[in-house]
């Protein structure tokens, strides 16, 4: 027995066949190349006729299909929102991957990253053995994989974990509409944005970040710049392990779960930052939970979206 997972991002599509057990028994990845609403699909497709061919070959038995999508997947209907992907509103996501599929019996299911994540976690990574984890995404946005009491909470309308939104600040301002507060303030997009804050108001600054373009500054660039002590990349990123920290607090409060999981690209480089993060969390936190709780990086990193999409669809079965 075996299932496919596909993990579908802004830029590439990648694919695996995994064993029951969660070893990866082919992969593959394939760019996007500024494919749009139906031109992805056929991507997708064309993976799936490929990935079934090899299994025929093989001697392998798909028995599901799981799918990761970055954004919302409407359980209801089988359509899907996916901001980064024109033409992905509503898109028929399960209808296109059933129309391929080599007979009906096989399972299909669909899930956002952030579900993913933590499923992939579950699977193979830092939650493995655990029933209740949450995976926190930060790269160039910001979501919430939570799995409570061995299941992923979806919410009456399958948005549950857009923590982006959180508000962490007041009063509110309108530069937090298109992305939420903690987003604009913690995710890679926001520390770039708030160290170009800085590097507009504090005039005198002379350090490594004026150097650059300041509309090109980046939030690779101020991981840089705080290794050498840079005043605005120390400010900037001493903000975001603040919200970071606020964050546990807040998920630790609700949930009371047993390990939170940090990944995205910006965990990567501020995974040095877990125990700044976890002092900030214990002054806001409910008390005897927040010492229940332990704060890991992710073990699986940049598989934890396609790892979740196989264990999403073992998970059907």
């Amino acid at each position: 027995m075996a299932v496919i997972g596909l993990d579908l991002g802004g830029t590439k599509l990648a694919g695996a066949i995994f064993s029951n057990d969660g070893k990866i028994i082919h992969k593959e990845v394939r760019p996007l190349e500024k494919r749009r609403g139906n031109e992805v699909g056929e991507l997708i497709k064309g993976l799936l006729k490929d990935f079934f061919s090899k299994a025929e070959q093989e001697n392998i038995q798909i028995e599901a299909v799981g799918a990761c999508i970055p954004g919302i997947s409407w359980s209801k209907t089988g359509k899907v929102w996916a901001p980064n992907i024109p033409g992905w509103d509503d898109y028929p996501l399960k209808e296109e991957i059933t129309s391929v599929l080599p007979n009906r019996n096989i399972k299909v299911d669909i899930d956002s990253d952030r579900a993913c994540y933590i499923l992939g976690e579950a699977w193979s990574g830092a939650a493995k053995g655990v029933k209740d984890a949450i995976f926190l995404a930060v790269g160039t946005g910001i979501g919430a994989g939570i799995m409570i009491d061995g299941k992923v909470l979806r919410g009456s309308n399958d948005i549950a974990g857009a923590i982006g939104w959180l508000a962490l600040d007041r009063p509110y301002q309108q530069k937090y509409v298109s992305c939420g507060c903690f987003e604009y303030h913690a995710s890679g997009e926001g520390i770039a944005k708030v160290a170009k804050e800085l590097l507009y108001l504090e005039k005198d600054y002379q350090g490594i970040l004026r150097e650059k373009d300041i509309n090109a500054v980046t939030a690779y660039d101020v991981f840089s710049a705080y290794k050498t002590n840079d005043p605005i990349a120390v400010k900037t990123l001493k903000q975001a392990v603040e919200f970071w920290g606020m964050t546990v607090a807040n998920l630790v409060s609700l949930f009371n779960p047993e390990k939170i999981i940090f990944g995205g690209g910006v965990f990567g480089p501020a995974v040095e930052f877990l125990e700044d993060i976890m002092l900030e969390a214990r002054k806001w936190a409910q008390p005897i939970s927040i010492n229940q709780v332990t704060l890991e990086a992710s073990q699986v990193g940049g598989d934890a979206g396609l790892i979740g999409a196989g264990y999403l669809a073992l998970r059907s079965i």
